[in-house]
């Protein structure tokens, strides 16, 4: 967790308009959840034929605490380059709809080996197979690898004006954001039903003290982020919750707080 300008979203440029001590998701945590929520990505190699050029292949992956793994054919291409030279590549891109550079991206890069027998293989495939399950039926097949890129460098962006080179350590000192699988209900819910509320938290725990209207835009184990609307415009604005909360109910708790709080401020 930090609260520096990396994290913040993107509008800074102007005066910011809530705490700028509110608790932030670093750029490690960030990219840890966005990875680990999906399960596959652009693996970029260095082609043999013709030599030296970078060449993108779609994989599946997964995650094996801070190291992506692959199941590949001894018979692909990118497998071939692997052999010969490890360094790799692999991007992990978000979609949706709107703007594709508004979506979040990161870049993994590090050298590829393949897993012999051992410790290493097995935990390789429990994660394999726990993210692939219908690879089940195929993964003792003797034409194919269990593959490991050892993590060197980590390059996130989270859309305009949220990008970093990631330190290492907070690469692999982070896990994924346990909210993350639940966000986009607790979004939905607080959108659609509870949209007052929003305009209330705006008022009364920023400078927005002029919002017409707010929408949630996401949601974390330390807080949540709205857009409000301004006299100015659409401008951003995040909260933090008491504590790091880890379920959809804790979220729930944390909002009932908040606008009981904020109730009473207005009073």
């Amino acid at each position: 967790m930090r609260n520096d300008a990396h994290s913040r979203p993107s509008g800074e440029a102007e005066e910011l308009l809530y705490d700028p001590e509110v608790p932030t998701p670093t750029h490690g945590e960030r990219a840890r959840t966005l990875v680990g929520a999906i399960k596959t990505g652009t693996l970029c190699t260095i082609a043999q034929e013709p030599a030296g050029y970078p060449y993108g292949s779609f994989v599946t992956f997964a995650m094996d605490e801070g190291a992506p793994v692959f199941f590949i054919s001894e018979l692909a291409e990118h497998t071939k380059n692997l052999r010969r030279d490890g360094r790799a590549s692999l991007l992990v891109a978000e979609g949706g709809e709107g703007d594709p550079l508004a979506n979040g991206r990161v870049t993994l890069l590090g050298t590829c080996r393949r897993l012999g027998d051992g410790d290493e293989r097995d935990a390789a495939k429990a994660a394999y197979l726990a993210t692939h399950p219908n690879a089940e039926y195929y993964v003792d097949y003797s034409d194919f690898g269990f593959w490991r890129l050892d993590v060197e460098g980590v390059r996130y962006i989270g859309g305009y004006g949220r990008m970093s080179w990631v330190e290492i350590g907070d690469w692999t000192g982070s896990e994924s954001d346990p909210i993350a699988p639940r966000a986009r209900g607790i979004i939905d819910h607080m959108n659609a039903d509870h949209a007052d509320a929003m305009v209330l938290f705006c008022r009364v725990f920023s400078k927005a003290k002029d919002a017409t209207a707010a929408t949630m835009t996401s949601v974390d184990r330390y807080g949540f982020e709205m857009s409000a609307e301004t006299s100015k415009g659409p401008r951003p604005i995040r909260l933090g919750f008491s504590r790091p909360i880890a379920s959809s109910d804790e979220a729930r708790k944390e909002m009932v707080d908040l606008v009981r709080r904020a109730r009473a401020a207005e009073a």
